[in-house]
């Protein structure tokens, strides 16, 4: 009798929306899949290098989906680069070599990666640099950006890193995509919310064409398609799931 494959899907964070896409991606353990759940420092590359080995050894890994982050409402701009911007290159690094023919990762990122102009040369480094280098850069202030302008500069670094990604890992038979929320539902979000930059946040929501808070569930669903073979022809790209915010932030003024 033949092996049987084992399968792994890899969830990274598992807040709201993280643990939206675990029950949307295969039920949990009390419907009969074994779970298990490791602490991670995703700064730390070796860490994240450790989590990889650990998930290969377990079986073929046949999703990574990647949703731990910060937001600027509750974080310096230091940790939000750090977290958001270098903990999203060291996972699609580190998962590279046990990615095998039908792996999929996806990251998420956020449409404010949609809302902020970049220079040409910070697009190349953010895209392409060497990730022990990927902080290092002029325009990247550590100390004293702004932490919605780090945020939006990172998550814009999450969708051009999946971009300059793409090619090597369709050299194993994987994918790589990214997912850009809008704003959702979640207890981070509602901390937010009820912070400094809660009116903001509702502007954007009225802007939207939906109107609404997006729900984790409008992102699982996103994300179950990208991680699953009827999207195997597309890697490298962003699904920006926003109900029309970004959108309806352009074109205000056409109704």
């Amino acid at each position: 009798m033949a092996d049987i494959i084992r399968k792994v899907l890899v969830v990274i964070g598992i807040g709201g929306m993280g643990l939206s896409i675990a029950r949307r991606l295969a039920t949990l353990r009390s419907e009969g899949h074994t779970v298990e759940v490791h602490a991670l420092d995703i700064v730390d590359y070796s860490a994240v290098c450790k989590l990889t080995q650990e998930a290969g050894n377990l079986g073929q890994i046949d999703a990574i989906i990647h949703t731990a982050g910060v937001a600027p409402g509750i974080s310096s701009a230091r940790q939000i680069f750090e977290i958001d911007l270098l903990g999203t290159a060291n996972v699609i690094e580190a998962f590279l070599p046990v990615a095998s023919p039908g792996t999929s990762l996806v990251c998420i990122a956020s449409m404010a990666g949609n809302m902020i102009q970049l220079s040409s040369d910070l697009e190349k480094h953010l895209a392409t640099a060497a990730r022990d280098q990927l902080l290092q850069h002029k325009e990247i202030d550590l100390e004293s950006s702004n932490p919605g302008m780090a945020y939006g500069m990172a998550k814009r670094g999450n969708q051009l890193r999946v971009q300059g990604a793409a090619r090597a890992w369709g050299k194993k038979g994987a994918r790589v995509n990214s997912v850009s929320p809008g704003v959702i539902s979640t207890a981070l979000a509602q901390r937010e919310l009820e912070g400094p930059g809660g009116d903001h946040m509702r502007s954007m929501i009225e802007l939207s064409a939906a109107r609404r808070l997006g729900t984790p569930d409008d992102v699982a669903n996103a994300v179950a398609f990208l991680a699953g073979s009827d999207s195997n022809f597309i890697t490298g790209n962003d699904i920006l799931v926003d109900g029309g915010t970004v959108s309806g932030r352009r074109w205000r003024d056409g109704n």
